[in-house]
């Protein structure tokens, strides 16, 4: 058996039932993480470079440049830039810009999706990690009553440190989940931020800052 695998069961036998759902917590949070990340990269957040220089020749009155650099930017925006520069001249703006934030929020909701879980790991772990404690100090101290007199100090010590193992885990598992979780936030909150550039700057040329 590889060392890898050896140590979890080691850990799950150590720390029992609530361990082994701390694993089962991370391998979810885990291939969440891995899902989320292939979306971000395919779906192109971040990469503003040609949105930023569609939005910097519309706002300089190059209507056609800025099309074209719209429609070829590889971000999930562009078509939201498309249609946001399309529909530019149309006279009832109000209309027009929330059915742009509409669309806008839509997209920004792809990203969104599946994040909550990764909070509810983040959230649920310690406190799973903590009731695995006290199950395990009942133990122990359960342990010490029975024993009555011939107590015995070292079972007692090794009795805590395996109740304490589980908060351990618990947050092992939460705090890379948090921070995790934290990153994905900061850069779904640059994708609305250049959504509402888009929007503004689509329909109020030449009021926006170059770049």
């Amino acid at each position: 058996m590889s060392p890898l695998p050896e140590a979890l069961r080691k850990l799950a036998d150590l720390g029992g039932p609530v361990v082994m759902i701390l694993i089962a917590l991370s391998v979810i949070a885990l291939a969440l993480v891995l899902v989320k990340l292939g979306q971000f990269l395919r779906l192109g957040v971040g990469r503003h470079g040609a949105l930023q220089q569609a939005l910097a020749a519309w706002d300089r009155g190059e209507a056609e440049r800025a099309m074209q650099a719209a429609a070829a930017a590889p971000s999930h925006l562009a078509s939201l830039a498309v249609a946001a520069l399309s529909a530019a001249h149309n006279p009832a703006q109000d209309a027009v810009r929330a059915r742009l934030t509409g669309l806008a929020a839509a997209r920004l909701a792809r990203l969104s999706a599946g994040l909550r879980l990764l909070d509810s790991v983040a959230q649920v772990a310690p406190l799973l990690g903590l009731f695995g404690t006290v199950l395990g100090m009942i133990e122990a101290f359960q342990g010490l009553q029975s024993a009555g007199a011939a107590v015995d100090p070292s079972a007692l010590a090794g009795g805590i440190w395996v109740a304490l193992l589980t908060t351990a885990v618990g947050l092992a598992v939460a705090m890379p989940a948090s921070l995790i979780l934290s990153w994905f936030d900061a850069r779904i909150a640059r994708e609305a931020l250049m959504a509402e550039r888009i929007i503004d700057t689509a329909l109020c040329a030449g009021l926006g800052a170059d770049g």
